[in-house]
């Protein structure tokens, strides 16, 4: 699946990233939760198994690429010597 990213002008980097990030995790739950039907019913193998896995591990990949580009700056004041 294909997400569209719009920002509106009045959007904040957090209200951005929680935007992008619920798309995300809407995608990969819905491909686990097909992949769960599909072991639930016993179907590991076949043309409809494949698709499923390959949503999820694609969905698994785009989440974990997002929160791997994202860089969190040190808070303030959390620089003391440990």
């Amino acid at each position: 699946m294909n997400f569209v990213r719009a920002r509106l002008p009045h959007m904040s980097n957090t209200d951005d990233f929680r935007f992008h990030a619920h798309a995300l995790i809407v995608d990969l739950d819905a491909a686990t939760t097909e992949m769960m039907k599909l072991i639930s019913a016993h179907q590991l193998s076949g043309p409809e198994w494949e698709r499923v896995t390959q949503w999820q591990h694609e969905a698994y990949e785009r989440w974990m690429a997002y929160l791997n580009e994202r860089t969190y700056p040190e808070p303030p004041g959390n620089n003391a010597a440990h």
